[in-house]
């Protein structure tokens, strides 16, 4: 059976927060050499849990940078990793894009759409993680957002018209146990495991991504109507 990134002989044993927080960020740089940096966590204030960063209306709550210069605070060291979440156990963990991955963002709907044709086309596919605001990001090889706009024109749709977007270089996603506010935590809809360390370029699979995203559009488009 492979191992897979956050499953252990330990865990059936429940762990602190913290806890998952600096073992899968450590495990990400050491496993996987991805970037990692801590972002924003939750706080309780006045029954209710609060972004770290204080504001009122925040939109990612407790899923966002918590400093301007994060990109150049992301460490693909283990030691690191574990330095900085000892520090702040409940922080965030955050990937910067555009290094060793690119990352394809789309709505859940398409993206589970096109991951059961993906599995019927028997495609390579890289780690893919679903947020709690119903998003879905494949894991590709990066240079993905020089490629993606042409490629789905190839394809006949026109990219404004489909909600499909690119997370490359001066951006970045947040990876799992992280939470989002009160509406749950990021997952996995694919876990890093040892068969998918090598990511699929965009080529592969941007066509059941782009029908997916486009089928969605035109049944939103008829539903209007």
């Amino acid at each position: 059976m492979e191992e897979t990134i956050g499953v252990t002989d330990a865990a059936q044993i429940p762990k602190q927060r913290g806890e998952l927080l600096l073992d899968s960020a450590v495990r990400y740089a050491e496993e996987r050499h991805w970037d990692v940096f801590p972002g924003t966590w939750l706080e309780a204030a006045e029954g209710r849990e609060r972004c770290s960063c204080g504001a009122e209306a925040c939109p990612s709550p407790g899923a966002h940078p918590a400093r301007p210069d994060w990109s150049t605070q992301a460490t693909g060291s283990a030691v690191g990793a574990r330095r900085m979440w000892s520090k702040q156990p409940k922080a965030s963990i955050l990937l910067p894009t555009g290094r060793t991955f690119d990352a394809l963002e789309v709505p859940e709907s398409a993206g589970f759409l096109a991951l059961a044709r993906m599995e019927r086309m028997e495609l390579a596919l890289g780690p893919v993680t679903c947020t709690p605001d119903r998003r879905m990001f494949f894991f590709v090889l990066p240079g993905a957002g020089a490629k993606v706009p042409e490629l789905v024109l190839k394809m006949g749709w026109v990219p404004s018209a489909i909600d499909l977007s690119i997370r490359g270089e001066g951006y970045y996603v947040a990876a799992p146990p992280t939470r989002v506010g009160g509406y749950g935590a990021v997952q996995w809809a694919r876990k890093p495991t040892a068969a998918n360390r090598w990511l699929p370029d965009v080529e592969e699979l941007i066509s059941p991504l782009a029908y997916a995203c486009g089928r969605e559009a035109a049944d939103s488009r008829s539903r209007r109507a």
